[in-house]
């Protein structure tokens, strides 16, 4: 059986400044990869520089850079989200913003090797509120297709995530994807997501022939927790179960809240890491 990877976004460390320390903590933990969460508070990719330290930190922790999740918005300090960007925007302008945005952040591909760029269509059903009539299919496509002209030459796949709206739900990307019909185009297993939407397990199976990258994390079913795995009400050993029949064999990436003490939250990665592989090796 191939050795199960487990890798660690940087949604843990989102609320500040990306640091080499954080990447030894993260390697110190026993992860192998991570997940860039691009976001231009916490890490600067449009400076050549910052990608620059980046790539000699991956180097000097030991770690590899599976993936990049594309910007959701230009900022996110205090707690709290700063001008929100939309791939699936009906407003040309602004999907055209969001969509230089994202296109900056998959170049960094260019420099450090990277396998997937984890992609959010249109916003959060709780964010729609404040801006409506954001979603759009047609303008979905527009930017998957100008991403993946991109992409592919770089050898990275898009990744599509399960998020809690119409356009980006278990089947509706499903039909998307068929619909693109491209190779460089998958979909990102998002565990918590589809728990908030549904049955996880269900979900699974609904998008199996898909599935390029997953992301890990809990909640109670009510709210976009992001706890560690085993501490909301997840059904782990069927979610687990689904994703080995489904034939994912790439890592499992925790996408972990930052608001507690990061070493603490690693800590309990650890332990649950631990329990997530019994549960894939019986």
């Amino acid at each position: 059986m191939t050795k199960r990877h487990f890798g660690v976004s940087t949604h843990l460390f989102h609320g500040r400044r990306l640091s080499r320390a954080d990447l030894l903590e993260v390697a110190a933990h026993g992860f192998e990869t991570v997940e860039l969460f691009a976001t231009r508070t916490h890490f600067d990719f449009h400076s050549a520089a910052a990608i620059g330290d980046l790539q000699q930190w991956l180097a000097e922790a030991g770690l590899t850079l599976h993936g990049i999740h594309a910007p959701v918005a230009d900022g996110f300090q205090g707690g709290r989200w700063s001008g929100t960007l939309s791939l699936a925007s009906g407003d040309a302008g602004a999907r055209g913003r969001a969509l230089a945005e994202a296109e900056q952040a998959l170049f960094i591909a260019r420099r450090i090797p990277a396998a997937v760029f984890v992609v959010h269509l249109g916003l959060p059903r709780w964010q729609q509120a404040e801006t409506p009539g954001q979603d759009t299919r047609d303008g979905a496509r527009r930017s998957v297709d100008a991403l993946a002209d991109l992409a592919g030459p770089l050898g990275v796949r898009l990744a599509l995530e399960i998020i809690p709206n119409e356009l980006s739900r278990a089947g509706s990307l499903v039909h998307f994807v068929d619909e693109v019909d491209r190779p460089a185009v998958g979909i990102c297993l998002d565990f918590g997501h589809a728990h908030l939407d549904g049955d996880l397990v269900d979900t699974i199976d609904i998008v199996s022939e898909h599935v390029t990258a997953v992301h890990v994390h809990d909640n109670r079913g009510r709210a976009d927790d992001h706890l560690v795995p085993f501490e909301g009400t997840i059904d782990w050993p069927g979610a687990l179960t689904g994703v080995q029949k489904v034939g994912y064999e790439g890592p499992l990436m925790l996408e972990l809240d930052g608001r507690g003490v990061a070493k603490e939250t690693l800590a309990n990665a650890a332990r649950a890491r631990a329990r997530m592989a019994r549960l894939l090796t019986t």
